[in-house]
């Protein structure tokens, strides 16, 4: 169960992710914005943020990641590269021809934001050259001990819809009409807020993966101690039967070797 530390520290990151997420909609509304984070690449590769676990025992833990990218169309071998956060996601893609572009392991151990951050300007620096198009993030979303979800996400280009003011009963006709006035401009805006954005939802994808992690880990040995249970009380049976028929089969030959020699 989360305790009171932990919900705190989730607001408080779901918080400051939704006030970039604002900041970005606003920027969104200036008219036709080219910035690549918006408008993307002409390259038809992708970039996928892979996040697995560096151990086993956890049941499909890093399966069901790992087919998020095998089992959809739109990713390929010839296609695709992979940045992977856990050895068990790098070497099952690398095993079936993705290329590694690059592994960080060790960061899904203990997470903490620079390596988010590190992540983040490592594949943000790759799109800005125009190595791939597109960018995704795959990981594992934890919503209980038991429920544990397998998410796809698109992290770049970004496809920002800035609501309809007008059916806003709280904004003025004046303000309507008024222009809003940027500084620094859009583009700069972008190219600022965007990279934090991009770390902050790496960030929560680490910390929300090692939780799913640990409760898949745990199921999966709770099922193994049920099923080793399961297999002793099993076996334990079948000895006293089989400990009771050579009793019987004793005494019945001692019965027999009595009465044959009387």
């Amino acid at each position: 169960m989360a305790t009171m530390r932990d919900i705190k520290r989730r607001k408080e990151s779901v918080s400051s992710t939704g006030q970039i997420t604002k900041a970005m909609k606003l920027v969104a509304t200036v008219g036709d914005i080219m910035h690549p984070y918006m408008k993307g690449h002409a390259s038809d590769k992708k970039a996928v943020i892979v996040i697995t676990s560096n151990r086993g025992l956890a049941g499909g833990y890093n399966a069901n990641v790992v087919k998020l990218i095998t089992k959809d169309e739109r990713f390929s071998p010839d296609n695709t590269v992979i940045y992977t956060i856990g050895r068990k996601g790098a070497a099952t893609l690398g095993g079936l021809g993705y290329e590694i572009k690059e592994d960080y392991s060790e960061a899904i151990n203990s997470p903490l934001f620079a390596d988010a951050v590190e992540i983040g300007r490592d594949v943000l620096s790759a799109y800005e050259k125009g190595e791939f198009g597109e960018i995704y993030l795959a990981y594992t979303v934890f919503k209980n001990t038991v429920t544990h979800i397998p998410t796809l996400l698109k992290l770049l280009p970004m496809n920002i819809e800035a609501e309809d003011s007008i059916e806003d009963e709280k904004v003025s006709d004046i303000d309507r009409l008024t222009l809003m006035n940027y500084e620094p401009e859009a583009e700069e805006a972008l190219k600022l807020i965007v990279p934090k954005y991009i770390n902050s939802l790496v960030f929560g994808a680490l910390v929300e993966a090692v939780a799913s992690e640990n409760g898949a880990r745990m199921q999966a040995m709770d099922s193994a101690t049920n099923n080793a249970e399961d297999m002793i009380a099993d076996l334990t049976l079948r000895y006293n039967r089989a400990r009771q028929g050579a009793i019987t089969q004793e005494l019945t030959e001692i019965i027999a070797g009595s009465a044959a020699v009387e």
